[in-house]
């Protein structure tokens, strides 16, 4: 089949390509044009709210992955929308059979965060379209160059103690990299995918304050961490901002995400697509370098 992957140059689309191009004849779409090039890889630049670009980007392309966002933009939600629109009319256009998405989990709750909300809006505007729509839904995915893995592991390192707001207490279902890639990659054409929603998880269910905890026990640190209930997101994306990597932009939209709960509901993509999933410690160890 012949695939294509907006988002391509995305901690997600990266590692995506070499997976697809084993099987595949892959379009590496991203606004800078750069990415992984092959015999089966061909990167092309294009900017995914305009129709004219995504016309010839998805020009005879059977399965479009949209991996992309705007997350740091004051109107992110509206620049998803619009983008989302734009793919679904585009690949229709060009007769795709499939539109994968990869979204987030809890994003079918009443009292979401903006982020998560316009991860939902995404979702459903794609399925305006003619082109049915696999959505996988994930949490935090542990790897290198996940903005909730590498914001942890700053933590980590930077803060001996920690003044954290409630939501460290809130429960969540990691995933590794490598498992979202091998779902992400073998939805692809699977008739038993096309049209549905899918939640993936990894086999633990951990709060935050855990997630940190084994992180500092794999980095060899002790770290204290004391809640709060008074710190507000906005205040929690400012002390992120401080010490991790995130600016304030991508923190705020991902702190107030952490009041969901975030975990699998449904398990179905298991028997679809059989594999031995990772531990938190061995995709944090692996992400560390300390495979």
């Amino acid at each position: 089949m012949k695939v294509a992957v907006l988002g391509a140059t995305g901690f997600i689309g990266r590692t995506l390509l070499p997976e697809l191009a084993s099987e595949h004849d892959v379009v590496a779409v991203s606004r800078s044009g750069a990415g992984l090039e092959d015999d089966r890889v061909k990167s092309v630049s294009g900017d995914v709210t305009d129709h004219a670009a995504m016309r010839r980007a998805l020009d005879g392309v059977d399965v479009v992955y949209y991996l992309v966002h705007s997350l740091g933009a004051s109107d992110f939600s509206e620049r998803d929308k619009r983008a989302a629109a734009t793919v679904a009319t585009e690949a229709e256009r060009a007769g795709a059979s499939q539109i994968v998405y990869l979204g987030g989990l809890g994003d079918d709750r009443s009292d979401l965060s903006p982020h998560l909300r316009s991860r939902a809006e995404t979702a459903a505007t794609l399925e305006q379209g003619a082109v049915p729509v696999t959505t996988l839904r994930a949490a935090m995915v542990v790897g290198r160059g996940s903005a909730g893995f590498e914001t942890i592991v700053a933590l980590v390192d930077r803060l001996p103690v920690m003044i954290a707001p409630k939501w460290v207490s809130m429960p969540t279902q990691p995933i590794a990299l490598t498992d979202v890639i091998a779902y992400l990659a073998g939805v692809a054409g699977h008739d038993g995918t096309i049209g549905e929603t899918f939640d993936l998880g990894g086999p633990d269910v951990l709060t935050y304050r855990e997630m940190i905890e084994r992180i500092a026990a794999l980095r060899g640190r002790r770290r204290a961490i004391v809640e709060v209930p008074i710190l507000s997101p906005r205040l929690s994306s400012y002390w992120l901002h401080l010490v991790t990597p995130v600016r304030a932009g991508v923190a705020r939209p991902l702190v107030e995400g952490l009041r969901n709960p975030t975990v699998v509901r449904d398990d179905r993509i298991r028997q679809l697509l059989p594999r031995a999933l990772t531990s938190f410690d061995a995709a944090a160890r692996a992400a560390l370098g300390q495979v």
